[in-house]
């Protein structure tokens, strides 16, 4: 099997379920840690000016609102989430799909909460569908270690590439040197290593 590297040209970011609620419900990890994470991704995605998709399930309800930071750093993304009402995996959904589809990419990295609900299921689709996946782990968690051990096995199993937020960042660089490089360093990398 080759590798082809992810880049800002050939792949986009899925963010799903990143609300108060779902990363509330997360044991797995701390939920201070997952959102700096997110946040990274986040913004490493608009500097890069990458296509992301963001989605929430329930946001009146258990779920909540997605993060606050999120509108910040994407607003127009942010803008024109696709709110589900209780479809569990995103791909179900039609405005989802359609957005995905959309990007006009091959290769999606995707970051959910939780991992064993949110995450697994959309990853399999997109998976079996013939798109490349990157499952960014530390960015998304589980109620236990034990169920997000289970969910990233699983996906792992089924043709998804595990990542964490580190590695899909400095793959998708490619190089510090660049403008969007040393952006990245200054305002997304240094900032989380001093926090």
């Amino acid at each position: 099997m080759s590798y082809a590297r992810f880049t800002a040209e050939n792949a986009a970011l899925l963010l799903i379920d990143h609300q108060l609620g779902t990363m509330g419900w997360a044991r797995s990890m701390a939920f201070e840690e997952l959102k700096r994470n997110t946040l990274m991704l986040a913004r490493t995605a608009r500097i890069l000016k990458m296509p992301v998709v963001l989605t929430s399930s329930m946001e009146e309800y258990a779920q909540g609102p997605l993060l606050a930071e999120l509108e910040a750093i994407l607003p127009a993304e942010f803008a024109a989430r696709i709110k589900r009402l209780g479809i569990v995996n995103a791909m179900d959904d039609e405005r989802f799909a359609a957005a995905v589809k959309a990007t006009g990419r091959q290769r999606f990295i995707i970051a959910g909460v939780t991992n064993d609900v949110c995450t697994v299921y959309p990853a399999l689709s997109l998976a079996s569908d013939g798109y490349e996946v990157q499952v960014v782990a530390d960015a998304g968690a589980s109620p236990s270690k034990f169920a997000d051990d289970i969910a990233l096995g699983r996906m792992q199993q089924n043709g998804v590439t595990l990542t964490s937020t580190n590695q899909v960042i400095a793959e998708l660089v490619g190089s510090w040197a660049t403008p969007e490089g040393s952006q990245i360093v200054q305002e997304v990398v240094m900032p989380a290593l001093q926090g």
